[in-house]
């Protein structure tokens, strides 16, 4: 496998090593719904077309706020695995800077091994939560860039 293009950011790096130390495919879903099960509820009035993550089979919604300088990610799904998935991206993601975030390859899934067991459909969904996520930080970046000129 090659190296990732830079080291990944200590949040999710710890998430990765994690599963990295879990062999069985049952263990990393049961990791993997940890996940889902931590993340704060997501309030209905949230539940928008704006928010909503394009391209994915479940339900799919991501809200990011920006506080002093960093990115901090809100989420829910209303498949449970997805779910996990959301709730794996929300604590690698939050609490970095926005530069920090759209620099980032989703390689790193294939760091945890949840791409060889989850469905075509849940990676595509991975990869989708973690392009609107990326695409919401960017937005940050370009208004931090443009309120310097």
């Amino acid at each position: 496998m090659p190296p990732a293009s830079q080291p990944l950011p200590v949040s999710l790096d710890r998430i990765v090593q994690r599963f990295q130390q879990i062999s069985e495919p049952k263990r990393r879903y049961e990791y993997l719904l940890w996940f889902a099960k931590r993340l704060p509820p997501f309030p209905d009035e949230q539940k928008v077309a704006e928010h909503q993550v394009p391209g994915c089979v479940s339900q799919v919604y991501v809200v990011a706020t920006l506080e002093d300088g960093k990115v901090f990610f809100q989420g829910d799904s209303d498949a449970q695995i997805t779910k996990g998935l959301v709730g794996l991206l929300i604590e690698g993601l939050s609490g970095l800077t926005a530069a920090e975030i759209i620099q980032l390859t989703p390689d790193f899934i294939q760091q945890t091994g949840l791409d060889i067991s989850l469905t075509p459909s849940r990676a595509n969904g991975f990869y989708n939560i973690f392009q609107t996520m990326q695409r919401r930080a960017l937005a940050f970046f370009l208004a931090e860039i443009d309120s310097y000129n």
